[in-house]
């Protein structure tokens, strides 16, 4: 995979700019939909590429966010008219064989129970976005308050992708470092607000027995 990042890095600093911008698009809605793409770091690259002013940081941005939104609605289109069999087939379906089912359960959980706030921080959720876009269109939420949410989360974290990009220029691959912290500390995050729900459960249920 670092081979194959590294390829894909040289070959698009070879493009031209309108090209570049094809690029960037396809990895950000492909980034949406295949998790494992290392969409962010990608991003961040696009930034330095900004900031060598091979092409424009607005535009960049502003293609990235309706790209993400594009590959969000997707996958919401997906879960809204695939919901029954991905549910009846689960792991069989051919969708699930990409999707951890823990996770799925899990964004219908928070679907549920935060709706739009899920959705809201979707992008800031990392390893989570295929399956709260999937889960959203399953549960089958109001679809412009969705598009609205989606594309407010894409604007907000490809700017500081972008943004970061652009701060630390030639250095920006220290990004990668970085995203995978933050990854690592919403991951603990989301355990321990798991664990702390289920004891307040817990507790209430015994409350009540006894």
């Amino acid at each position: 995979m670092e081979s194959f990042f590294q390829n894909l890095i040289e070959w698009i600093q070879t493009l031209s700019p309108l090209s570049i911008y094809a690029v960037f698009a396809i990895i950000a809605y492909t980034e949406n939909v295949v998790p494992p793409i290392p969409g962010d770091l990608l991003v961040a690259f696009g930034g330095y590429l900004a900031a060598e002013y091979i092409i424009g940081f607005t535009g960049l941005w502003a293609i990235t966010t309706v790209a993400s939104v594009i590959g969000f609605m997707n996958m919401y289109a997906i879960g809204f008219y695939f919901g029954d069999k991905i549910e009846a087939q689960r792991k069989s379906f051919w969708l699930m064989k990409f999707i951890d089912v823990k996770y799925f359960d899990r964004g219908k959980r928070w679907m549920h129970k935060y709706g739009q706030l899920v959705i809201l921080a979707n992008r800031f959720l990392a390893g989570t976005r295929s399956v709260i876009s999937l889960t959203a269109g399953l549960t089958k939420t109001k679809i412009y308050p969705t598009v609205l949410n989606s594309t407010l989360s894409s604007f907000l974290w490809n700017g500081i992708l972008l943004w970061m990009g652009w701060l630390v220029h030639e250095n920006w691959q220290i990004i990668g470092h970085y995203l995978n912290v933050y990854g690592t500390v919403i991951l603990i995050l989301i355990g321990v607000l798991i664990i702390v729900r289920l004891l307040y459960v817990w507790r209430k249920n015994r409350e009540v027995l006894g």
